[in-house]
């Protein structure tokens, strides 16, 4: 088992936990930032952070991971690679999350969801939705890491491999925009 001191080492040397005033995708501000993209640059983060999160969902029979486009896409390849079952991802079409490139889940289907980051939880419920509208079955939801400290609630299980309390704060109640700090920066890959 993976010990949260050697998640956070991981982080820092990957470059992954950054410091500074970000604009979240959630549109929240924070004085910190987890950019799990960094991580995947390297083999030997990838391999040990996605075996410790496949780890946690051993032996549930799962048939495929999936997880959206493009934060988690490397994610699912390497988790279920350690699960030994399929992988697909969700992407955005006209800002929808959609299934393409002929991924189908069969009913009946025992579903694993990843994400790297999960701050508000609302990408993996947009691919729970995908899934569940296939009737095929979420038997989790797995993540590198947690910004909520486990407050967030799936309805499923949720796993992550480490949780953190990060703060974040609506515009309007950012303590660095109040002090005159420059304009937040949006180092994630999607547009708020």
């Amino acid at each position: 088992m993976i010990t949260q001191e050697r998640v956070m080492e991981i982080l820092k040397e990957a470059g992954g936990l950054l410091e500074g005033h970000f604009l979240l995708t959630s549109g929240k501000h924070s004085n910190k930032y987890l950019q799990c993209a960094k991580i995947f640059r390297n083999t030997k983060y990838s391999e040990e952070l996605c075996a410790a999160l496949a780890e946690r969902f051993q032996g549930q029979g799962i048939d495929v991971v999936i997880g959206p486009a493009l934060g988690a896409v490397q994610m699912t390849y390497e988790v279920s690679r350690w699960l030994k079952c399929e992988n697909f991802f969700a992407e955005r079409e006209d800002g929808k999350m959609t299934l393409r490139r002929g991924f189908v889940f069969e009913p009946g289907q025992k579903v694993l969801i990843v994400e790297d980051v999960v701050t508000t939880g609302g990408s993996v419920r947009e691919v729970m939705k995908i899934v569940q509208e296939q009737g095929a079955e979420i038997v989790g939801i797995g993540s590198i890491v947690d910004r909520t400290a486990g407050k967030v609630d799936f309805g499923v299980p949720f796993q992550s491999v480490i949780s953190v309390d990060v703060e974040s704060w609506q515009p309007e109640e950012c303590p660095l925009c109040k002090s005159g700090a420059p304009a937040p920066f949006k180092p994630g890959s999607r547009k708020v």
